[in-house]
């Protein structure tokens, strides 16, 4: 149990640093929203709020991950980034329904927008979401690169609103504003299933796509005492940290030294071929 199963500190630098670049550049969105009269910067504003609160979740749920295995949790505390991870798209599906909600009655009443305002939010919106997304594109636990595709996501939006506006600036083409707006929502939800489906990996204990068990087989029986090799189970803890367990059986006269120097050599190996934690019950074949 004094395995130290957890994430380290500069996930959870990454993810508080995206949290406060986030927060003061929601609250510029807001002001500046009503100022422009633009229902994409009002949704993306609901939309940045929303990602606030997921990145504030996720920071808490990044720390707590961190954490070594104790009594309650014997593998430790990393599956919570993925709880992370989840109440993050939970949130942005609710965001993109309430942009919908908003843009879609605007199809059939265009409202005029001041697109000098949302060509200057547009460039910081592009700005920040950048640094916030290089920062946490560094880090490798599903919570962060879910945190970091959202945060593209957001980019793409603010390149998106920023042609829009610049259109809008030149021609008198408001319905651009709840046509951006719908775009922006489609694209987030299409990637909040994709990303679903990693989280559910994990949940459901899927072997890891990143886990070849025909190579993972072959190392295990590589050495000559070892005749069959069974129950082979790999999952993964967190979409980064494998776990695997393994029946062996050695030939029959196989002496225990043979066994521990094999297991001892495999824990070594199969970090290469990402399993981070072993476990062998060796046997010896009648």
């Amino acid at each position: 149990m004094g395995d130290n199963h957890g994430h380290s500190p500069i996930e959870t630098r990454n993810i508080k640093i995206a949290f406060f670049l986030n927060f003061f550049f929601t609250i510029i969105e807001i002001v500046g929203g009503f100022f422009t009269n633009s229902v994409a910067i009002l949704s993306d504003a609901a939309h940045d709020l929303g990602d606030t609160v997921s990145l504030g979740a996720s920071w808490y749920f990044q720390s707590l991950a961190k954490q070594s295995g104790d009594d309650k949790y014997t593998y430790g505390y990393r599956r919570y980034s993925i709880l992370g991870a989840f109440i993050t798209l939970f949130i942005l599906f609710t965001g993109c329904v309430f942009i919908l909600w908003e843009a879609i009655p605007r199809l059939i009443e265009p409202q005029e927008v001041n697109a000098q305002g949302m060509i200057i939010l547009s460039i910081i919106g592009i700005a920040v979401n950048t640094i916030a997304m290089l920062q946490l594109k560094k880090g490798r636990s599903i919570n962060e690169r879910v945190v970091s595709l959202h945060l593209l996501e957001d980019v793409l939006g603010w390149v998106a609103v920023l042609i829009g506006s610049i259109l809008m600036y030149f021609y008198d083409i408001p319905i651009l504003d709840p046509i951006l707006s719908i775009g922006i929502a489609t694209y987030i939800l299409f990637n909040i299933f994709k990303n679903v489906r990693l989280i559910l990996d994990v949940l459901l204990q899927r072997t890891p796509r990143n886990v070849n068990l025909e190579a993972i087989q072959s190392k295990l029986l590589e050495h000559e005492a070892v005749q069959k090799v069974d129950h082979l189970h790999v999952w993964s803890m967190d979409g980064e940290y494998h776990i695997m367990t393994v029946e062996l059986y050695f030939k029959p006269g196989t002496t225990v030294e043979v066994m521990e120097f094999w297991t001892d050599h495999l824990h070594k190996d199969l970090k290469g071929v990402n399993i981070e934690h072993a476990t062998f019950e060796c046997k010896v074949s009648r």
